[in-house]
């Protein structure tokens, strides 16, 4: 392999690393810590994925509209040492999500805080991500 395709191969494989890096994020970058919010939904899907797990709810809006919601947490490694595992929940239970709205709005919020079907607590946000310890203030979103 020559220098000039050293460097390309270098360049690709740089470009490829700084890709999946984005995918990991400040708390900051994305969302919004003056706009907490709790969510009390129906689970409809989940992503058990790294760097984040992803958790969609089907939620009841004051006005009877039903919309989904994404709700981000830690990957699964950091839920697991938590104490909360993919098979502590299934597609149909309701799960009561605080965590906080996106910065660029849409249906999708930062979830610090799950509480499952059993009543069990658990932290959901992904460490050291820079953002609040709790939920607190919580509340319903608008509309």
């Amino acid at each position: 392999m020559n220098l000039r395709n050293s460097f390309v191969l270098g360049a690709a494989l740089a470009a490829v690393s700084f890709g999946s890096a984005q995918a990991h994020h400040s708390f900051a970058a994305m969302y919004d810590a003056a706009k907490p919010v709790r969510l009390v939904g129906k689970l409809i899907r989940v992503e058990w994925t790294n760097p984040h797990s992803y958790f969609h709810l089907e939620v009841t809006g004051k006005d009877g509209n039903v919309s989904t919601w994404a709700c981000e947490g830690a990957g699964p490694g950091a839920l697991s040492r938590r104490g909360f595992n993919k098979s502590d929940i299934k597609i149909g239970d309701t799960l009561i999500v605080d965590g906080y709205l996106a910065k660029a709005g849409g249906k999708i919020i930062d979830a610090r805080r799950v509480t499952l079907p059993d009543g069990k607590v658990v932290s959901g946000g992904t460490p050291g991500d820079g953002g609040p310890g709790e939920a607190a203030g919580a509340r319903p979103p608008s509309g």
